[in-house]
């Protein structure tokens, strides 16, 4: 399966869930550490779990497992590591305080709205400039 449509799987998961800003980061230019970043805030820790949960769900139907699977426990920050994917649910402050977004700002960013569909891009450099600030 190609990465792509891994971590389409997993954002249509996160939105069956009520996740939100909903970011896919596009690092394979930039790292080696994985092709995508998959972003998500969940409201909080049985949310956050919930979302994990259908996330490995839907991607198992597809013969996926993750290669390592932290912080499911607390709930505050899952990372889910799908080896070309790495997928990050957040709790509200944990995401302000890693913000991934700022840290890997020259990545291509894909922001969806609550409903799955892609914003387009200058609404989604918008944001940036906003969390840069």
């Amino acid at each position: 399966m190609l990465a792509k449509e891994k971590a389409l799987i997993a954002k249509d998961a996160i939105i069956s869930k009520k996740g939100r800003d909903v970011q896919l980061l596009d690092v394979a230019e930039i790292t080696e550490i994985a092709e995508y970043f998959l972003i998500a805030v969940a409201g909080n820790r049985s949310q956050s779990q919930a979302i994990a949960d259908e996330v490995m769900d839907k991607l198992e139907e597809q013969g996926e497992t993750p290669l390592r699977k932290e912080g499911y426990e607390n709930g505050g920050w899952i990372l889910m590591d799908y080896g070309d994917v790495i997928i990050h649910i957040f709790m509200p402050e944990e995401r302000d305080y890693f913000n991934l977004p700022r840290l890997w700002q020259d990545a291509k960013f894909t922001k969806f709205d609550t409903d799955g569909k892609e914003l387009p891009q200058e609404e989604v450099e918008e944001m940036q400039t906003t969390t840069e600030d």
